[in-house]
């Protein structure tokens, strides 16, 4: 069974290096790109980009290496760098015609929104961020036992091969544990959806962990080199989140105010898959951003 947005159009167009991405493009008005996360694809959209889509050009891709899109061989850090990740999606952005738009990213696809609005400012209008904390401080703030809820980044950081035949030999219960365990209401998420990103992680494991192994590496160097020049996101910025802060004890808020001087910083009480569980409160947390 294939699934789909109701009502937009699916074309596969050009990311940088080769890269094809495929995506999902509905609505008229002014551009804004959603960005979905693990272990999931552009489906994760399907409440939001409906609503928004009377308002705005709904724009959703498969990131680099997940669903549809092309899964470059990782021939080196740079291919899955959340700096080359964003390239892809201001590119295929400009091959639509939008050289401005706003940007709403959640869990992985966050991280690429949070490397686009640093890389490109005078692209990005809005930034909307949803789930997690820049891959720099996301480190610092995975300590003593409480590191285990993120057990998965450190698997996915060592060298290639081990993690990669541990996950493909067990894939349905890798990626099915975290649509489990992130879930604060799983029936937000029916049996067909979850069936469709199962499919999806079983066959793109080797760039899935490519996508992680980068986040440990060479993103790490690419978020230290914009903290150590004081870069800060010059547009716009919402962040919705868990209470993570609480949980891990640090200040999500003064976190991302470090990045983010004009920041409109939520919790929610949906779980991970808030796009999915609290569909009104995620397009009411964009509609605001998107008057700022």
């Amino acid at each position: 069974m294939t699934l789909s947005l109701a009502g937009f159009d699916h074309v596969r167009l050009p990311g940088t290096d080769g890269v094809e991405l495929a995506a999902a493009v509905g609505g008229s008005g002014s551009p804004v790109v959603l960005l979905h996360g693990f272990p999931q694809t552009h489906l994760m959209w399907r409440h939001i980009a409906e609503r928004l889509a009377g308002e705005h050009t709904v724009i959703c891709p498969d990131l680099r290496g997940y669903g549809a899109s092309d899964k470059p061989a990782a021939t080196g850090p740079e291919v899955y760098s959340k700096r080359a990740m964003a390239a892809d999606v201001v590119a295929l952005a400009a091959a639509l015609g939008h050289e401005r738009f706003a940007l709403v990213g959640h869990d992985r696809g966050a991280l690429v929104a949070f490397r686009a609005g640093l890389d490109h400012p005078d692209t990005l209008t809005h930034l909307g961020l949803l789930d997690v904390v820049p891959t720099l401080d996301m480190w610092d703030v995975l300590h003593g036992v409480s590191a285990a809820v993120g057990y998965h980044l450190f698997l996915m950081a060592q060298p290639p091969g081990l993690p990669e035949t541990m996950i493909a030999n067990s894939a349905d219960a890798f990626f099915g544990s975290f649509l489990d365990a992130w879930a604060g209401e799983p029936a937000a998420m029916p049996e067909p959806v979850r069936a469709a990103y199962l499919r999806a992680c079983a066959g793109a494991v080797p760039s899935i962990v490519a996508d992680y192994r980068a986040s440990a590496g060479i993103d790490v160097t690419h978020d230290q080199a914009d903290r150590d020049a004081g870069s800060q996101l010059a547009m716009p910025v919402t962040v919705v989140q868990q209470d993570w802060g609480a949980r891990l004890g640090y200040d999500a808020a003064a976190v991302w105010q470090a990045w983010a001087p004009d920041l409109d910083h939520r919790l929610t009480r949906a779980g991970h898959f808030m796009a999915e569980e609290a569909p009104d409160e995620i397009t009411g947390a964009i509609r605001d951003l998107l008057l700022r």
